[in-house]
């Protein structure tokens, strides 16, 4: 077949074929959450995802507001310094880069609540790279008073996440925990804590 022959066909095998590539309605198909109403709600597995941890995230901050130490803040009116260190991840989940957004939204809530002066998180990883120099430079939660005292932070808030994972014959049952704590500096008093909770499942519905 000539090439001018071959170069008149291709534009009728496309018109030809179009509709079986339309019809395959079952092939997975790249979507952006704008598109799709509710994308983000139906959990996709027990693994704790993004939402679950702006839920955990949003019990523990309303908690923090509600508490005598946010009412001390507020009536001395002097924004005390306070440091947002690291989470732990006790899960056996690699949620780091999740714990991570969850500081950052920590950090954003505590600076537009105008109850206290947040360190930056950049100038905190530089001061616990500098501390941490012949460990790797990670952060260590054991020296979490000291990176608050050469920070000049009055408080600083930390926590972990961890899990409960129960299984049977026919599902699955996976309770998350975010455990959060503000504590006093100079003395290590625990000032304000609490523990958000919530449960995922796999359920037999036979």
């Amino acid at each position: 077949m000539k090439n001018g022959s071959f170069l008149r066909l291709v534009p009728a095998v496309a018109f030809l074929l179009a509709p079986l590539v339309v019809g395959c309605a079952s092939d997975p198909v790249f979507v952006r959450g704008s598109e799709v109403e509710g994308l983000d709600d139906p959990p996709m597995s027990t693994g704790i995802d993004k939402r679950d941890m702006e839920q955990l995230l949003h019990e523990n901050m309303k908690h923090l507001v509600a508490s005598p130490l946010a009412k001390a803040w507020a009536d001395a009116g002097d924004k005390p310094t306070l440091a947002i260190f690291p989470m732990l991840n006790e899960t056996s989940q690699h949620v780091d880069s999740q714990l991570q957004a969850v500081l950052s939204d920590a950090e954003t809530f505590m600076v537009n609540s105008q109850l206290v002066t947040v360190v930056s998180r950049e100038r905190q990883n530089q001061m616990i790279a500098e501390v941490e120099r012949q460990h790797g430079g990670q952060f260590d939660p054991n020296h979490a008073a000291q990176y608050g005292r050469q920070l000049g932070a009055k408080y600083y808030m930390t926590g972990k996440v961890y899990t409960s994972d129960e299984r049977t014959a026919g599902g699955r049952r996976v309770q998350y925990f975010m455990f959060m704590q503000v504590i006093e500096t100079e003395t290590s008093a625990v000032r304000w804590q609490n523990k958000a909770a919530f449960t995922k499942a796999l359920i037999n519905q036979d």
